[in-house]
């Protein structure tokens, strides 16, 4: 199952170019609302229509603007799960699950009973949208694309109304369904944790333009642009110059650091994620006195917000465990924290 996609569409304020190609995997979008996640959904979901380019589905050409091709939604057997789960509201739970699967009628019946099994709905078979919670409706939405036998998931911000505990436990299924579909789904989301756990690859989408795919690890360890380092979760980003082969000036920590890696000359960001930094006893390399400007307990960390000793320099977020805080503190020593060359992050851009 492969689907690649060329395509450009020009919205209100950016030009939307999505250049990529995926096969039997989970890919994902990340990127925050408006930068056009899901209108790439709706382009090859048929539901919206490309200014120029070509979508191909298992060598099924699906759209082509120099050829005039532009399959109707039906015509392209993809299953879309919406944010809004789009259930029909005059069918039973039953009714919407059957109204997509294919087949003569003993095999359309065995799709709706096997489906309302795998997500728990044999008692609701017969209630209607209304009648059922959020969650309900998710699982029935995932029924529903799932009897449809379609070649291509599009799952776009599909936790998005959920609270956090019925959104794990549906997340949990979701791993589970994508695990056994033999097949290439999308996952558009700006949840990094979401995308992280559930896809193999990803790309960055930032006003448009999609950035290079990686590996979803890849992407995490090594992130290479601001905007994927700001969407996969760094909260501390500095401006940075090369000051030798291996060390930069982090300008708005007023910090010199050792890196792992060689520095690009051109480097403009340096980023370090706040679980990174430790605890030391004394200055050395990486290891600077640090002064406390704020203390922020969490439910299960506190979020200490520090900066270079002696300086206006701008703070940085360090997060650790409530436990490795209460010890240091219990001690009232100065602080001094180490922060890891090779855990350090540049960025070019």
């Amino acid at each position: 199952m492969e689907l690649t996609v060329s395509i450009r569409k020009q919205l209100r304020s950016f030009e939307l170019v999505a250049d990529f190609a995926v096969q039997d995997e989970v890919f994902a979008l990340l990127g925050a609302s408006g930068c056009g996640k899901s209108m790439t959904l709706k382009c090859i979901a048929g539901i919206e229509t490309p200014d120029s380019g070509r979508i191909v589905l298992n060598g099924r050409v699906l759209y082509d603007s120099e050829l005039g091709i532009d399959l109707s939604p039906q015509q392209r057997h993809i299953g879309y799960l919406f944010q809004n789960y789009a259930l029909f509201p005059n069918m039973t739970i039953k009714e919407n699950i059957g109204f997509v699967a294919s087949g003569p009628a003993s095999e359309r019946s065995a799709k709706v009973q096997e489906n309302l099994e795998r997500f728990g709905l044999k008692e609701l078979a017969d209630a209607y949208p209304h009648e059922l919670s959020g969650g309900q409706q998710q699982r029935a939405a995932f029924a529903r694309i799932l009897a449809a036998d379609s070649e291509l998931l599009l799952l776009d911000e599909p936790f998005s109304a959920l609270d956090g505990y019925l959104k794990w436990q549906l997340e949990l299924e979701l791993g589970d369904v994508l695990k056994s579909y033999h097949g290439t789904a999308l996952l558009v989301s700006h949840d990094r944790g979401e995308v992280y756990r559930l896809a193999g690859k990803a790309a960055v989408i930032k006003q448009g333009r999609l950035e290079q795919v990686h590996t979803t690890k890849d992407l995490f360890k090594n992130p290479e642009t601001l905007a994927a380092t700001l969407l996969t979760g760094c909260k501390n980003i500095s401006q940075a110059k090369q000051v030798a082969k291996q060390r930069i000036w982090a300008e708005d920590w007023a910090l010199e650091l050792a890196v792992a890696a060689g520095v690009p000359e051109n480097i403009r960001y340096a980023g370090i994620r706040a679980h990174f930094l430790e605890l030391r006893s004394q200055a050395g390399e990486n290891t600077y006195p640090m002064e406390i400007v704020q203390i922020i307990e969490d439910v299960f960390s506190y979020l200490v917000m520090i900066r270079r000793q002696g300086t206006s320099a701008k703070p940085i977020r360090w997060e650790l465990p409530k436990a490795v805080w209460e010890e240091y503190s219990s001690r009232k020593t100065e602080l001094y924290v180490y922060i890891p060359p090779e855990k350090i992050i540049l960025m070019q851009q």
